[in-house]
């Protein structure tokens, strides 16, 4: 895992944890989302949430915003699926090499 990730996995899973929300939330290790520059992300399910660059003493805050419904307040908002803008300037990896293609 890239820029963190697998810390940023141990914190959340402890966040929960501390939480009592062992019932609520479960996490999953994933290869590339395609979001390198906004690395690490997390998306949340089942509300399509994505966050980015979480770093792992945050956990504790995203998990209370989350709970508290004010994610999307958050600097580590990216977007959530359906948002018609998307909070970063990067260009989603898969999509990089078409771009640069079309712009030549």
């Amino acid at each position: 895992m890239k820029n963190g990730a697998e810390e940023v996995t141990q914190a959340i899973r402890k966040s929960i944890s501390d939480f009592n929300l062992d019932d609520d939330y479960h996490t999953v290790r994933t290869k590339c989302m395609g979001r390198c520059d906004d690395a690490p992300i997390a998306m949340v399910s089942p509300d399509n949430i994505w966050l980015k660059n979480i770093n792992p003493y945050q956990c504790d805050l995203l998990l209370s915003e989350i709970e508290l419904n004010e994610v999307d307040k958050s600097d580590n908002f990216l977007y959530k699926m359906g948002d018609s803008t998307i909070n970063s300037n990067s260009i989603p990896t898969k999509y990089r090499t078409k771009i640069k293609k079309q712009n030549a």
